[in-house]
């Protein structure tokens, strides 16, 4: 059934806008005609509902979303399949995408990033603790309403932790640009694998752009393997800087251990309290200065020196006594004091006098054998060097490359395998494939063997197939054609021949000719040799004759041209019976004049 305004599906929703087009269907503003509700209704493309791959992803987007009731998710409300199509109700969430806000504002404030990270994260605890792992975060699927509430949308992929995955394995599902690690390198996903896609999200909306770009989907999968994100902007605070880059490291062991420890911390930095941001994400205080950090998530100066006196004093007892009152009740207080001010300067002298008395002795032989210094010193460089030339041997890490691994492989999947295991693939273009399905796979690898992590890897693929010259020579109809052209007649069988093909490319040789002919038919075809047998048809006016070659796999463009002129057909049964007439006509007049 094809939606359109007006249009009713399961006997309730009536369709009256569209709102989207997605790529697996549309999403329509629709009402439910039974309790009068303004819902949201996505509707399966129809031509994916012949492939059931697509078709079971629909239906576990369902299934999956109604698995977890809370506000941070779109509301499934129901599904069904009629008339040749697939539907989903789910709650009309008003609103946009977090993706269109991006491209409209460029750059969000940090409170902004932090209190869509806590939304989205508490949201995500929801479905990880109900066993399912989103896997296809992103903006377009985090709906922002009117009062900065967000919705995450669009459960399609997602996957629960026990359940067989819909694809087949090693196939890679999500948007690459907020793909993780584990997914670009084939590995099932995680919780950790969601909050990955979040930090993101968080990059992008801080930074204005994504951390992780390139000229095809896998460059971009293996800048996620490999290559380290650009910094953030120096205006975005160390603190929130931490969390973000701690949520898109590369190892899921490296990222917070649950989105609800994320959430905690964004809404931590959000107050400035970087104590408990740091409690439920430690890596948030790695490298910062908790005093400075603490003054620039602050609101005035007067607040940041305050709490820069807390937090280095370490209670408000310690900053109690700074206050004094005015300077008459200060000098009282000075006068009180002062008779202790003598018997302390003699117990300090006391103090120091007791040092001095127990360092004299290790002081006085030091000065001493000033020529055994220089013999140390001289002694030094040689361990010193001897420990850091081995130092560099065990931390280089060897991978084994079995050429046969990858022989025949699409260059991309050898590329993002050879990427998972720390190596650095670039392509080569070697010999034409000598089959459409050979073309781009992988011929050879080099170096093979045991190498080390980061050594590039040359991957040699068959390059397209080989351009096959026209012929130039044309077809002829044997025993048909003279100086003056060919002649054909209509209803006739006729051999068609050609010189045999020899400009084949290199390493290819002929594997069939094809020919064409207007107004007639092949009756034998051609196979490798270099002759045909056609047949005229009846009601031929303007017989065109070609060729073709194929080496290979590859078909040259079609040889010049024969035209032959066309004889019409024969009858006998009119030509007869006006011959009968001349007979009989010349007869009788012969006999009257005999």
């Amino acid at each position: 059934m094809r939606p359109m305004s007006g249009v009713t599906f399961g006997g309730r929703y009536e369709l009256e806008s569209r709102i989207a087009i997605g790529g697996m269907g549309e999403v329509w503003k629709a009402t439910d005609q039974v309790i009068g509700r303004t819902v949201a209704i996505k509707i399966l493309k129809d031509e994916y509902m012949g492939d059931p791959g697509f078709l079971e992803r629909f239906r576990a987007e369902a299934r999956h979303a109604a698995l977890v009731n809370h506000e941070g998710i779109a509301n499934v409300y129901d599904y069904g399949e009629e008339n040749g199509s697939a539907y989903l109700v789910m709650e009309l969430v008003p609103g946009e995408a977090l993706s269109t806000i991006i491209e409209r504002e460029q750059v969000l404030s940090t409170d902004r990033v932090l209190d869509i990270t806590a939304q989205t994260a508490l949201a995500l605890q929801a479905a990880h603790a109900a066993g399912l792992v989103h896997r296809d975060i992103k903006p377009g699927n985090l709906l922002i309403t009117p009062d900065g509430r967000v919705k995450i949308t669009d459960f399609g992929i997602a996957r629960i932790a026990d359940q067989v995955p819909l694809t087949a394995t090693g196939q890679v599902m999500g948007t690459v640009q907020y793909l993780s690690p584990e997914q670009a390198s084939g590995h099932p996903a995680s919780p950790t694998t969601d909050i990955y896609s979040l930090g993101i999200v968080a990059y992008e909306s801080l930074a204005g752009k994504r951390p992780f770009t390139g000229e095809s989907q896998v460059a971009i999968a293996m800048a996620q393997i490999n290559e380290a994100p650009p910094e953030l902007p120096v205006t975005v605070p160390e603190p929130v800087r931490n969390l973000v880059f701690s949520m898109i490291a590369k190892s899921p062991a490296e990222r917070p251990s649950t989105a609800a420890h994320v959430a905690r911390a964004a809404q931590a930095l959000r107050r400035g309290d970087i104590a408990t941001a740091t409690v439920a994400v430690p890596a948030i205080a790695e490298g910062v200065d908790i005093n400075a950090s603490t003054r620039l998530m602050g609101a005035t100066a007067a607040q940041d020196d305050a709490t820069m006196l807390l937090a280095a004093g370490g209670g408000i007892s310690n900053t109690a006594p700074v206050p004094l009152g005015d300077g008459e009740d200060g000098d009282p207080e000075k006068k009180k004091r002062s008779p202790w001010t003598w018997p302390l300067v003699g117990l300090v002298v006391i103090l120091v006098v007791v040092l001095i008395a127990a360092l004299w002795p290790l002081l006085t032989p030091s000065a001493a054998p000033t020529s055994a210094p220089p013999t140390t010193a001289s002694n030094t460089p040689t361990p010193s060097q001897t420990s850091e030339e081995p130092s560099e041997t065990p931390t280089t890490e060897t991978v084994t490359v079995n050429e046969g691994d990858f022989i025949g492989l699409a260059y991309e999947d050898a590329a993002v395998e050879l990427a998972r295991l720390g190596l650095n693939p670039v392509k080569k273009v070697g010999a034409a494939a000598a089959t459409a399905d050979q073309v781009d796979t992988v011929s050879a690898v080099a170096p093979r063997g045991n190498v080390d992590v980061g050594t590039t890897i040359e991957l040699t693929v068959y390059g397209p197939l080989p351009t096959v010259e026209a012929p130039s020579e044309s077809a002829t109809f044997q025993g048909a054609c003279g100086a003056g052209g060919c002649q054909v007649t209509a209803g006739e069988q006729y051999t068609v021949s050609w010189p045999a093909y020899s400009q084949c490319p290199s390493g290819t040789s002929v594997t069939g000719y094809t020919v064409s002919i207007q107004d007639g038919t092949v009756t034998t075809p051609a196979g490798t040799n270099a002759q045909a047998v056609v047949t005229i048809d009846d009601d031929a006016t303007n017989v065109v004759l070609s060729y073709t070659v194929t080496c290979g796999s590859s078909t040259s463009p079609s040889s010049p041209s024969t035209s032959a002129t066309v004889i019409p057909v024969d009858t006998g049964n009119g030509n007869e019976g006006e011959g009968g007439d001349n007979g009989n006509g010349n007869g009788n007049g012969g006999n009257g004049n005999g």
